[in-house]
């Protein structure tokens, strides 16, 4: 499966499509959040980190200022919001790839700061529908994410 979408009425389901893809994850794993400001890209992240075990008494909240936040988890995590990278030699400074493509799992809101729309992994964009509800379109640009989403639509909608 290359690409997938579904809409998510509210906050809760966008938070659960969040977690079942962070049970789901088995191996590392490069997740690119896109969309417009208040789209449900902290929402997603926040059930993924949920899913992928991160402590419920840990606030997960979007890394803005710092770029990224790591989390303790079954797999770790790397959170990385690019929205204000100034310069892309801030990613290497970080140590960017090294996170994005190691041992863990890598969320990256506002991967269009990365240039580079084909980056492997696995996409998704939030599109902001009305107050409540989000679309989100998934696209898978490598064997392991595309693995990764056939196995997220069963989960989300079993018996198709």
């Amino acid at each position: 499966m290359q690409s997938w979408t579904i809409v998510s009425v509210s906050e809760t389901q966008t938070l659960d499509i969040g977690m079942t893809l962070g049970r789901l994850l088995e191996q590392p794993a490069l997740i690119l959040l896109q969309g417009n400001l208040g789209a449900g890209k902290s929402v997603l992240a926040r059930g993924v980190a949920r899913g992928v075990g991160v402590d419920p008494a840990i606030p997960i909240t979007s890394p803005t200022f710092t770029l990224m936040n790591h989390y303790q988890a079954r797999l770790p995590l790397y959170h990385f919001d690019l929205y204000r990278l100034s310069d892309p030699d801030e990613l290497i400074e970080l140590g960017f790839d090294y996170y994005a493509h190691g041992i863990g799992v890598a969320l990256v809101e506002w991967p269009e700061k990365l240039e580079d729309d084909e980056v492997g992994g696995l996409w998704v964009e939030l599109v902001r529908l009305d107050s409540e509800r989000r679309q989100l379109n998934f696209r898978a640009t490598n064997d392991a994410s595309r693995n990764l989403l056939e196995r997220l639509a069963k989960h989300i909608l079993p018996g198709e």
